[in-house]
């Protein structure tokens, strides 16, 4: 399992490679060109499985309460670029998100379900202003469906990778595999971060 894990991340890490362009909205339209726009950061991939994994450790509501508050937070600051309001320190604080949240999976601190939400609501934000930074041509409305429909799609992977991981030891936060991606999730980030 843990081969595949790895395995499976280097895979994800080799799709999100810089040398991929994103797709030109001109040329396919705004909601595909949003909807491709999350997996060719690797920071924002990290981030949007992390926070699956985080919220399937807690388990219940947090599964759908936690993903939400991120997908409707990153539409908020997806919003306020679109708008001219600036945001600063947007890329330390997405590379900070990756850090921090990959921390809270591998520690398995104790959080509320609405401390979690709220943790990833504020990070979120940066997100998605980072994405509103990135628009270019397209047309806003549907390039914010598509990179939100792609996002809630990570974190289900995230979550699904939480619980098939949790099963193989004891019980979410526990187990030893999730905390251990947490670990590989935070010294990505720490990686992304010294190479900027």
């Amino acid at each position: 399992m843990i081969k595949r894990f790895f395995i499976a991340t280097a895979a994800l890490a080799a799709a999100t490679a810089p040398a991929f362009a994103h797709l030109n909205p001109a040329e396919h339209g705004s909601f595909a060109a949003g909807f491709s726009h999350p997996f060719f950061g690797l920071d924002h991939v990290l981030v949007m499985l992390a926070v699956g994994l985080w919220a399937a450790s807690l388990g219940g509501r947090a599964m759908l309460t936690v993903p939400a508050a991120f997908v409707g937070a990153m539409g908020f600051g997806f919003a306020a670029a679109v708008a001219g309001i600036p945001l600063p320190f947007v890329e330390p604080v997405i590379l900070a998100s990756i850090i921090f949240i990959g921390l809270m999976v591998a520690l398995a601190f104790p959080f509320s379900v609405s401390g979690m939400a709220v943790t990833v609501a504020f990070f979120a934000v940066f997100h998605g202003h980072a994405h509103g930074g990135e628009l270019g041509q397209a047309g806003a409305a549907y390039f914010a469906i598509g990179f939100m429909l792609a996002t809630a799609a990570l974190h289900a992977t995230g979550i699904a990778l939480g619980l098939g991981l949790a099963r193989r030891h004891e019980p979410h936060g526990k187990s030893r595999l999730t905390r251990s991606a947490g670990w590989a999730t935070a010294a990505a980030g720490l990686a992304l971060a010294f190479a900027g």
